[in-house]
């Protein structure tokens, strides 16, 4: 759980579009940058001094007037104990900003974790994930994809001006905003490279969970006549040819170059679902 790279650019965008006023971080969030990338990125100031937790930077930078954490234990100095698997116990009055930087994806009861996340959002507070999503297998229980985010954080369940994108942990100028999906389409996104996504998103009223189906399948619900989701087929001539000619290292990095040539498999502007956005346009 901490704040990285790509956290502290969503940090900002999300600082760009709302106050941070009271702000409840799940997990206590660590600092995983050092103090020199941190200036680098924000202009915090000739008395900055760098903590391994991100409470007084949100403090004296992002202008938090209090910096609460929420986790199962004390063993970083958490400001309540409470297990988010289980429905939240005497919330305090909600927070402004609620911010959960690689910690849901610990959580076995991730739809309870959710709802947690809600109800520490006041009406009209923001809420920022930034998550894992592709080729994260094995960091925690989940891997999370931007449709879960989109059917979430839906207007009909209470929340506006979702906003998602994906980010490369091998790419920092580049966010990729995700296209909602709609018209029975899936927003399918596959990577070589671990990719994490970024939702931000607003608590308008007080939020519902209880209906939360995926784009897709709702859409041929709602139709007269049957349809079938939309399935990528991959011929099993190709991974018969890879297997027969994977020999060495070469095959496999040729084959990758191809890939990311053709736009087919590669986090890029050429798939049908992504934009590229500048991240210092975005979090200016």
């Amino acid at each position: 759980m901490g704040i990285g790279y790509h956290g502290l650019q969503f940090l900002r965008f999300g600082a760009k579009h709302g106050q941070f006023g009271r702000v409840a971080t799940i997990g206590r969030q660590g600092l995983f940058l050092d103090k020199s990338e941190v200036r680098s990125l924000i202009d915090v100031g000739a008395d900055y001094k760098h903590e391994e937790y991100c409470d007084s930077l949100l403090r004296q930078h992002f202008g938090a007037k209090c910096v609460d954490s929420w986790d199962y234990s004390d063993y970083e100095g958490a400001s309540h104990i409470a297990d988010m698997n289980k429905p939240l116990k005497n919330v305090p009055s909600a927070y402004d900003t609620v911010i959960d930087a690689g910690s849901l994806e610990h959580v076995y009861n991730a739809p309870q974790a959710f709802v947690n996340v809600s109800e520490l959002c006041r009406d009209g507070g923001q809420i920022l994930h930034v998550s894992p999503a592709n080729n994260f297998c094995g960091h925690g229980f989940w891997q999370f994809s931007p449709e879960l985010f989109f059917s979430l954080y839906c207007e009909s369940n209470g929340y506006t001006g979702t906003r998602v994108f994906l980010a490369s942990e091998y790419r920092t100028d580049i966010w990729y905003e995700v296209e909602k999906p709609n018209n029975g389409q899936r927003a399918n996104v596959i990577s070589f490279t671990p990719v994490c996504v970024l939702c931000r998103t607003v608590k308008a009223r007080k939020s519902c969970h209880e209906s939360v189906q995926q784009s897709d399948y709702m859409h041929i619900w709602q139709q007269d006549v049957s349809i079938q989701p939309e399935v990528e087929v991959r011929p099993m001539w190709r991974a018969k040819i890879r297997s027969a000619l994977r020999t060495s290292a070469l095959v496999d990095l040729a084959y990758m170059f191809y890939i990311e040539l053709s736009g087919k498999r590669s986090l890029s502007s050429r798939n049908p679902h992504l934009t590229a956005r500048s991240v210092d346009s975005l979090a200016r």
